[in-house]
């Protein structure tokens, strides 16, 4: 499990000196149905010939389930990369920080201290 705290001090390129940046993960932004991508694919995808390109998620039909035996298209990865999206609070310059593979995340939370007892 990563735990990162919500501020950090760190090398702003604008600044040019460190300054304390604020913390968030980046998220993916909704999909623009004109991008060049999404009308190839789109235009790959028209007339005969079923689909196309791979679909890397887990697919179940009605009909596998019935016979317990459910399809699996690919899947490769089981975890995200975690992308860290850092902010200057002097003069709001982004940047952002890509972290290892984890498959536990969390922003801002307790710290863990050595020799303590566990709460429940």
């Amino acid at each position: 499990m990563v735990n990162v705290p919500k501020q950090r001090r760190t090398f702003c390129k604008k600044c040019k000196v460190h300054k304390l940046h604020k913390v968030t993960q980046y998220k993916k932004s909704k999909e623009r149905h004109a991008s060049q991508g999404r009308r190839r694919y789109d235009r790959k995808q028209q007339g005969y010939g079923g689909q196309t390109k791979p679909i890397f998620r887990k697919k179940v039909c009605d009909l596998c389930v019935i016979f317990l035996k459910p399809i699996f298209r690919k899947k490769a990865k089981t975890t995200k990369k975690i992308v860290l999206r850092m902010e200057c609070t002097e003069c709001k310059y982004r940047k952002q920080i890509p972290l290892k593979r984890c498959k536990h995340f969390e922003l801002g939370g307790d710290k863990k201290r050595k020799g303590q007892m566990i709460q429940f």
